[in-house]
């Protein structure tokens, strides 16, 4: 039985234009077209492939989230769900970074570029539906845990804390 490919109808031959288990949904697809498909769904970051469930999920090829190329940053802000975390860098060893980001790893490796040392080091992330509110809450755990009148132990996103603190603190954090 002889088949066509369902988007080029070129005649599909077993073994040297088609295979068995590239049938999708009983459509069958040549290699060419298949191979277009992928590329035209498919998204990858820094090398990594990004799932079409994810929030900013934009087919292509992209150094990081942050790259020009990459226009779906409209996107970021609308989007509520994704991680706080916290970070540390050997320069600074008694401060942590609590921050918010959709996707923590993609916000570490923007940071490593910009250390020639690539010393910073993500310590702990949690997923929130609401990540706006959930970094507002843990700043404020964090800056009730390092309050001391005399001395300021905090600076924007950064605070004076151990590792063990910070994962306390963001283990206590609620996106409510």
């Amino acid at each position: 039985m002889t088949r066509n490919c369902t988007r080029c109808a070129v005649s599909l031959t077993a073994g040297e234009n088609w295979q068995g288990s590239r049938v999708v949904k009983k459509d069958y697809i040549c290699r060419d077209c298949h191979a277009t498909q992928g590329n035209l769904i498919r998204m990858f970051v820094n090398g990594k492939y990004v799932p079409r469930t994810h929030p900013l999920h934009k087919a292509g090829h992209y150094k990081s989230f942050d790259d020009a190329a990459f226009s779906s940053l409209t996107n970021y802000t609308r989007t509520k769900s994704g991680h706080v975390y916290a970070m540390t860098n050997a320069a600074w060893p008694e401060w942590i970074k609590i921050g918010k980001a959709i996707d923590a790893e993609d916000r570490l490796s923007s940071y490593q570029t910009s250390s020639p040392m690539r010393d910073y080091k993500l310590v702990y992330l949690v997923h929130f539906e609401d990540r706006n509110v959930a970094e507002r809450n843990a700043h404020t755990l964090a800056a009730l845990k390092t309050a001391h009148p005399w001395n300021k132990q905090d600076n924007g996103e950064w605070f004076k804390l151990t590792e063990i603190e910070a994962i306390e603190i963001l283990k206590e954090t609620t996106d409510d």
